[in-house]
C-alpha cells in the first residue's frame, strides 16, 4: 500500500505546482489493505481539504489506482483526527517579521545597516512563493546573482498593490548581493527619503556631494517610486542618477504600485527609462499561497496554527499579505490574553470584527476578485470579451452572485462586466440556477463562493 501511495505522491509532485502539491496532496494519507479489493480510504486533515480533493483530485487518484493494481479501485474520503499541539509562546505577542532571520542577522551588522539601509529580516529564504509572485521572485534572484550584468534586467521594475511583498523582494535582492559581494556599495532608499535627500541638498547647497554619492553606488534599490509624482526637481535628479548608473553597468531595482506608464505626474523621459529593462508584476496571493504564508509566519513564532485555522483565515482575508499578518497577530494576542491554545472557535471569536467588516462590504468588484481567485483566472478576464468556457462560466457565476449579494440593478451589474446589457445578466442568472439544480460539482463551487463572500454565519 505504501508503494502505491508513494507512486501517487510522485505523480502529483510532477503534475502540480509545488504550492498546490504541498497544500492539497501532501497532508493526505492512505489507508487500506495491501490487496485493496474492498477499496481504499484517503484521510484528509479537515473538511476544507477533503472537499477540495474530492472535487479536483479524487478522479486522478482513482485512475492511478486502476493503472497500479490493474483493476478499478473504489476510493472513499474521510476526515482524520489530528491533535493540535498546545499554544506555544503564548507569552509572546507580535509578528515574526519583526525578528531578523538568524542567518541574515549574523551577516549584516548594525554598521552594515547604516551603510545599506537593508533590513536583514527580508530574504529569499523566508519569502513564501506562489503563482502570484513566482515570476517577480525569479527575476529578482537573477538580478541578485548577476547585478548589472544584463541590460534585459536593468532596471528591474517590480509593481503591484500595497502589501503584496514588493519591499520584501527588493530587500532580499540587496541582502543576497551584500552577502555574496560585501565590497559592493548598495543602498536601499524609499522614494520619500530620496526626496528628502534632494531637499536637504538644495537647502545646504550640496548637490555635488549628493550626486557623487548616488552615482558611486553599485546597486540602487528604490522603493515606491510613485511617491515622486509632481516632484519635478527630484525627478530631474533621479533622471541623471539613473543614466549615470546604467551607463556604468550598475544595477537598479525599482518598486511601484502601478505599471510604469500608469504612474501619474512623472516625466515621460523617466518613465521611458523605467521600461528599459524587465517589468514584472506581483499579484494578490492565491489561497494556497495565503495558507502557506500564514503557516510559515506561525511556525516562525513557534505557534501551532493548524490547517483548519489557516484555511479559515485565508479564505476570508484575501487582499494582501499585510492583512494576513495583521489577522495572525490579532490571533496570537487573543490567545495570549485568554491563555488558550489556538483553535477554530478561538480564531472565529478573535477575528469576528475583522471578518465581519470584510464580509459586510460585498461589492461587484469584490465578487469579481473572489471568483477570479477561486477559478485561477485574472479578474480582467471577467470583464473582457473572451467567450471561452473557462472564462464564460466563472463570469456567469460572478453575475449570479452580484445579483444575489448586492443591491446593484441588472443594468449596473452588466456595466461592471465590460459594458454588457441587462439581458446578458438575466441569461447568466438563469443558466446558473439551471446548473445548480443538475450539476453537483457546479453547485458545490457556487455554494463555496457564497460561503467565502458572506463569511461566517
Amino acid at each position: 500500500m505504501s508503494s502505491f501511495w508513494n507512486h501517487c505522491l510522485n505523480q502529483f509532485e510532477q503534475e502540480l505546482p509545488p504550492q498546490q502539491f504541498n497544500t492539497w496532496i501532501r497532508p493526505l494519507r492512505l489507508e487500506g489493505e495491501d490487496l485493496p479489493d474492498k477499496g481504499l480510504c484517503l484521510v484528509a486533515p479537515n473538511g476544507f481539504i477533503l472537499n477540495w480533493v474530492k472535487d479536483r483530485y479524487l478522479k486522478r487518484v482513482e485512475d492511478l489506482a486502476q493503472l497500479f493494481f490493474s483493476t478499478p479501485i473504489q476510493i472513499s474520503l474521510t476526515i482524520g483526527i489530528r491533535e493540535t499541539p498546545a499554544f506555544a509562546g503564548q507569552e509572546r505577542i507580535g509578528s515574526a517579521l519583526n525578528r531578523p532571520a538568524p542567518a541574515a542577522a549574523e551577516t549584516l551588522s548594525s554598521q552594515s545597516y547604516e551603510k545599506t539601509r537593508l533590513s536583514p529580516r527580508f530574504t529569499f529564504d523566508n519569502l513564501v512563493v506562489g503563482k502570484a509572485n513566482d515570476l517577480a521572485r525569479a527575476a529578482a534572484q537573477n538580478v541578485a546573482a548577476n547585478p548589472g550584468n544584463s541590460s534585459r534586467y536593468n532596471p528591474l521594475f517590480i509593481y503591484g498593490g500595497s502589501g503584496l511583498g514588493k519591499t520584501h523582494l527588493i530587500h532580499a535582492v540587496g541582502n543576497h548581493i551584500a552577502r555574496q559581494t560585501p565590497d559592493r556599495i548598495i543602498r536601499y532608499v524609499h522614494a520619500a527619503d530620496y526626496f528628502s535627500d534632494v531637499v536637504r541638498a538644495a537647502k545646504t547647497d550640496s548637490f555635488d556631494t549628493f550626486k557623487r554619492y548616488y552615482q558611486s553606488l553599485d546597486v540602487l534599490l528604490l522603493d515606491d517610486v510613485q511617491y515622486l509624482g509632481k516632484k519635478v526637481r527630484t525627478q530631474e535628479e533621479l533622471f541623471f542618477v539613473f543614466n549615470a548608473l546604467i551607463e556604468t553597468n550598475k544595477q537598479i531595482v525599482i518598486t511601484c504600485d502601478t505599471y510604469p506608464r500608469d504612474i501619474s505626474a512623472v516625466d515621460d523621459r523617466l518613465i521611458t527609462r523605467f521600461d528599459w529593462g524587465l517589468t514584472v508584476q506581483i499579484e494578490p496571493p492565491e489561497i494556497e499561497m495565503r495558507v502557506a504564508i500564514l503557516e510559515k509566519k506561525a511556525e516562525a513564532e513557534g505557534v501551532a496554527l493548524g490547517d483548519e485555522v489557516a484555511f479559515y483565515v485565508a479564505k476570508h482575508i484575501r487582499s494582501n499579505v499585510r492583512e494576513l499578518e495583521g489577522a495572525l497577530n490579532k490571533i496570537f494576542a487573543y490567545a495570549s490574553f485568554r491563555r488558550q491554545k489556538i483553535n477554530l472557535e478561538l480564531v472565529k471569536e478573535a477575528l469576528k470584527d475583522l471578518i465581519g467588516a470584510v464580509s459586510s462590504k460585498i461589492t461587484v468588484e469584490n465578487i469579481q476578485k473572489t471568483v477570479a481567485d477561486y477559478f485561477k483566472i485574472k479578474a480582467g478576464d471577467l470583464v473582457s470579451k473572451k467567450r471561452s468556457r473557462p472564462i464564460a462560466r466563472p463570469r456567469q457565476i460572478a453575475m449570479w452572485l452580484a445579483k444575489n449579494l448586492t443591491s446593484e440593478s441588472l443594468s449596473e451589474i452588466g456595466k461592471a462586466f465590460g459594458g454588457r446589457d441587462h439581458s446578458t445578466v438575466i441569461n447568466a442568472v438563469e443558466r446558473v440556477d439551471e446548473l445548480r439544480e443538475k450539476d453537483n460539482r457546479f453547485r458545490h463551487d457556487v455554494n463555496l463562493l457564497l460561503q467565502i463572500l458572506k463569511g461566517p454565519e
